[in-house]
């Protein structure tokens, strides 16, 4: 999710600032279905919310289980080569960080979507990486609770061997080697054994190829095909067969697909990860959002914003890796630095209820805006259910403050 390579940066504010000069027409929806589905995309909206930090380990969403590390563990793979051991420290997380009675919650908030991200490892083992296993078992709690609270799942692969876009989100921070090796055959091995354990229950509805594959460094003749194979492999099988934009942009797949059923295009909209986005006034990410939600609703197939959140910052704890900086308050030490826009001090931290009334208001309408513009495609879901710090990405939160209420949407906002 969050994108620490100055080439998804600019991919990403690519997709968000010239959001108004998409040119992509729509010609004629190619996700015909093929088999039923549990759910109906293009007439019925997705509205949901990421399972982040549960499965896969993000240290921004849980800053407590890697603060009493060493520096260099930074991810789940230094994690595990750290603690391979020690499985009781992620047991103890996966046991308690979503129960059952977040299904319930969300689905009293008017959701009725989760997207769940898994690893490689935990499906099929790290064939030589050093993580820690177990975390595939809590998947089959995942489905039953969902089905047992009316929530549609999207069962995720997040992390890919050898990382497909070297982000902490994919398991392991740093270079990109996915193309490399056996490790496309080991993701369509994750994915076919996800296929043969949960495609055919009744919660699950759509299954994720890969988690943002990072085009600008991928041969992307090498993804197609990737995704061509995957939906092959999934095209039997009643789920929406969902794969990423690959930071291309939102409306490069028009010509893609011919004749493939079923597909449903991924794309994460954030306006954090760039100085640009990270500018704009509370009318600039408003109306960049509406643009945003134009061009999706421009495509061919079903689309849905399958990651977005209300932040308008990159302030929040180790947002961009542990240890890297914030680009808005100039502490940004990646490749290219940052310069100073604000201070970070303390203003996007803590709880929802620990906000200024500003801020309240404006992250409330970004969201507003956001949902209105997404579902002039086909809906959303937004990053992430909870975290320990983190107010703006905190769904759970914003809606218990009152910040969000499906029940009262201004429709109007963008237009």
């Amino acid at each position: 999710m969050v994108f620490t390579s100055t080439l998804a940066t600019s991919a990403v504010a690519a997709a968000a600032l010239l959001s108004s000069l998409s040119n992509a027409a729509p010609a004629g929806v190619m996700s015909k279905v093929r088999r039923d589905l549990k759910f109906g995309f293009g007439s019925e909206k997705v509205r949901g919310v990421n399972l982040g930090g549960w499965l896969v380990l993000e240290p921004w969403i849980t800053p407590s289980i890697f603060e009493a590390t060493p520096d260099n563990v930074v991810d789940e793979y230094t994690y595990g080569a750290q603690y391979g051991w020690d499985t009781d420290r992620l047991r103890d997380h996966w046991n308690t960080w979503i129960t059952e009675d977040d299904f319930a919650e969300m689905k009293s908030a008017g959701l009725n979507f989760a997207r769940l991200p898994i690893g490689y490892w935990s499906v099929i083992g790290g064939y030589g990486a050093p993580y820690v296993y177990g975390a595939y078992d809590y998947v089959g709690k995942a489905v039953g609770w969902a089905e047992a609270h009316g929530i549609q799942l999207m069962l995720d692969l997040h992390g890919a061997p050898r990382s497909q876009n070297g982000f902490d989100n994919s398991g392991q921070l740093g270079e990109v080697h996915w193309t490399e090796g056996d490790s496309i055959d080991l993701t369509r091995k994750a994915l076919n054994k996800i296929r043969d354990d949960f495609a055919n229950k009744p919660s699950v509805s759509a299954i994720e190829l890969v988690n943002e594959p990072l085009g600008p460094a991928l041969n992307m003749a090498t993804v197609r095909q990737f995704y061509m194979d995957g939906w092959g492999d999934l095209k039997d099988s009643n789920v929406a067969v969902t794969f990423h934009d690959a930071f291309e942009g939102v409306t490069s797949w028009n010509d893609w697909g011919s004749g493939m059923g079923n597909l449903l295009l991924d794309t994460h909209h954030y306006e954090v990860f760039d100085s640009g986005a990270l500018q704009l006034s509370i009318d600039g990410h408003v109306s960049t959002a509406c643009g945003f939600g134009s061009q999706m609703a421009s495509n061919n197939k079903w689309t849905i914003a399958g990651e977005w959140s209300g932040a308008q910052t990159d302030c929040a704890k180790w947002l961009n890796g542990r240890g890297i900086g914030a680009r808005y308050d100039g502490t940004y030490n990646k490749a290219g630095g940052s310069s100073y826009i604000g201070s970070c001090n303390g203003k996007y931290s803590g709880s929802v209820a620990d906000l200024g009334d500003a801020d309240k208001q404006n992250i409330k309408r970004f969201i507003e805006a956001q949902i209105v513009a997404f579902e002039k495609a086909d809906g959303w879901i937004f990053w992430t259910w909870k975290n320990e710090g983190a107010p703006e990405w905190h769904f759970q939160d914003l809606i218990r403050e009152g910040l969000v209420n499906l029940g009262s949407i201004n429709y109007g906002v963008c237009g």
